[in-house]
């Protein structure tokens, strides 16, 4: 019977082995150190500082942003009330929801 060596976990980032030694684990994955980032910012995470969504894995304040809830009410004082889009985090829909998305001439008078 020959000698078969332990079948090692591989990182999801990097696709690399990773060892126990230099292990992080998050999102039900075993990381390297300098791969267990936020998937926006890049921030270096730890268990704490970590929120999985669909496979990716996060900062927390980068994880509110783009899948939080939206809206008034959902934010800190008068920073709530801003005109981003969310476009630099990879947000799809452009537009604001409370445009009017058509003109009506009797809305004046």
């Amino acid at each position: 019977m020959p000698f078969k060596p332990p079948e090692v976990e591989r990182c999801p980032k990097c696709s690399k082995p990773v060892y126990a030694a230099e292990e992080r684990s998050g999102g039900g994955h075993k990381w390297h150190k300098n791969c267990f980032r936020c998937g926006l910012c890049s921030q270096s995470l730890d268990s704490h500082t970590m929120a999985e969504h669909q496979g990716g894995v996060y900062c927390k304040n980068c994880h509110g942003k783009k899948f939080g809830p939206k809206g008034y009410g959902f934010g800190g004082g008068a920073g709530a009330l801003s005109t981003e889009t969310g476009r630099q985090l990879g947000s799809k829909t452009g537009e604001m929801s409370n445009r009017p998305t058509e003109f009506h001439p009797d809305a004046g008078q």
